[in-house]
């Protein structure tokens, strides 16, 4: 993947915040490759984010929607679509019956262990630039920033 070539500074540009400055190009790169692997794939990057987070986790329909920030209809629609290609389920909340629990199926977890597989794949080239302990490093900082205190 190349990269481009920095600008030339603007004088008359704020000064960014370094740390601004390195994650926002990082978050766009890899944006991009999310959205080339799930086009790939023929999934969008809201059910992409979807089959991601039923990776670990059985939530209630109600909690993935906020979650995304979507509209319960929204997230209902999505679901129903996924659920047609056979790579999420619904139940019933084993404590509260009146809710919806979303989960994979085993179509939809052998899916997401490709996915991710691909996306491991398209990140080598950064990601090898890194030693072994910079690697490990750079992935505890990551997951202490997005840490929000209940793992």
């Amino acid at each position: 993947m190349s990269r481009m070539r920095k600008p030339t500074p603007d004088k008359t540009a704020p000064r960014g915040d370094g740390l601004t400055d390195a994650l926002v190009p990082t978050a766009f790169v890899t944006m991009a490759l999310l959205n080339k692997i799930g086009a790939e794939n023929d999934l969008s990057l809201t059910l992409l984010r979807v089959l991601g987070i039923l990776w670990d986790r059985r939530p209630r329909m109600t909690e993935l929607a906020d979650h995304l920030g979507l509209e319960k209809q929204t997230m209902s629609g999505l679901i129903a679509r996924a659920e047609k290609r056979g790579l999420v389920g619904r139940a019933p909340n084993a404590v509260d019956g009146r809710a919806t629990d979303v989960f994979l199926t085993g179509e939809g977890a052998k899916l997401v262990q490709r996915l991710h597989g691909q996306m491991q794949q398209a990140l080598a080239p950064l990601t090898g630039r890194l030693s072994a302990t910079d690697q490990r490093q750079l992935q505890e900082l990551l997951e202490r920033m997005l840490d929000d205190g209940t793992r």
